[in-house]
């Protein structure tokens, strides 16, 4: 058994995310020169492999942030991370390698991210020590049913009324992936109105080249005008609905319900069984959204590693130093947040 760097596209190991449970999405090897080419990320993908089989992967990008300084993160963008392993033996050797990659590398920390579908993670003993936990987020998951209509009642009363809403105010759906310039000026004024850097038009133009089929888009319009847009991957048997957004002077017609009923209703018609609305903060917006669709919280800790001895930086937008960042970018022009928006965002992982 040895572990060693994945460094040309090797089927093995998508063969092997897919194989196992704890296996996402964003494992999938696709990934590495995505982000390498569109953020400058340098990849650093580790598997173990015995008797020419993969019996364990770590994907690993080197960041360098302007505000947080170099880290190692498993995986940038992402939600989910961390090791999937065949067995604890395989899942020691690549936080080993993980460990000794971070010193030689003279990062401040490893960042690995949670993963729903798996509990916790051995350590090297001479790290263990330390390990840092943040608690911040939790995700939401929950299987679907074929029938709409076993779906619908799933639904809490308040948020029926609300899809309803979208109905009577007229709002229609599209699956449409020739429309990624709706979608994009759509999610661009979301998140300026939330505060946060917008990524690059051309990221997009890469997740659907790269993933094709499974990379959708579902457009909401009202009176022929696109109000709210959410991008999805599917993997699996599951439905992710991953960039989203709505305008904000369409909130009156609750598009953001609308949508992801009907996400939900395309993913029960197409067979996929789990809707994975996703990571969000505790106590926020979105958290509270999600919840009162009737999904319960699910822990997902994030797994800090000191390197240099240095404290781990707080990177969450609800840094109290990031504040007057946030409020200034939600007054800037929305033209003006496509232009810098897509320079800042690489330093956000």
């Amino acid at each position: 058994m040895r572990c060693l760097f994945c460094q040309d596209f090797d089927p093995r190991w998508n063969d092997f995310v897919v194989s196992r449970a704890e296996g996402t999405f964003f494992h999938l090897l696709e990934w590495k020169d995505l982000l390498a080419r569109r953020f400058g990320y340098e990849p650093y993908y580790l598997y173990v492999e015995q008797s020419g089989e993969i019996a364990g992967i770590l994907p690993l990008f080197l960041v360098k942030s302007f505000l947080f300084g170099r880290s190692l993160v498993t995986l940038p963008l992402a939600v989910y991370g961390g090791p999937v392993a065949r067995d604890g033996q395989a899942e020691q050797m690549l936080w080993d390698r993980a460990w000794e990659l971070a010193r030689r590398l003279g990062v401040r920390y490893v960042e690995i991210r949670g993963n729903p579908h798996r509990g916790g993670a051995s350590l090297p003993g001479d790290a263990s020590n330390r390990l840092e936990q943040k608690d911040l987020y939790v995700t939401f998951m929950r299987e679907i049913d074929p029938d709409p209509a076993a779906n619908l009642a799933q639904i809490p009363r308040k948020q029926r009324r609300m899809i309803r809403q979208g109905e009577k105010f007229g709002l229609r759906s599209v699956m449409d992936d020739r429309r990624l310039a709706d979608f994009y000026r759509v999610y661009a004024a979301s998140v300026r109105h939330l505060g946060t850097p917008v990524y690059d038009y051309r990221y997009f133009e890469d997740l659907k080249a790269t993933f094709k089929e499974k990379c959708r888009i579902l457009l909401v319009e009202r009176q022929q005008k696109v109000v709210a847009g959410v991008l999805t991957f599917l993997f699996k048997d599951q439905v992710l609905p991953y960039y989203g957004g709505s305008l904000p002077e369409s909130r009156d017609c609750a598009p953001n319900d609308f949508m992801y009923w009907e996400l939900m209703r395309f993913g029960a018609a197409g067979g996929y069984r789990v809707f994975d609305f996703g990571r969000s903060k505790r106590d926020t917006g979105s958290y509270h959204f999600k919840r009162h669709w009737g999904f319960t919280p699910r822990e997902l800790p994030y797994l800090y590693l000191r390197v240099n001895g240095r404290a781990i930086p707080d990177t969450s937008s609800l840094n109290p130093r990031l504040q007057w960042a946030i409020k200034l970018w939600r007054r800037m022009p929305l033209k003006l947040t496509t232009i810098v928006g897509p320079r800042l965002v690489r330093h956000f992982p």
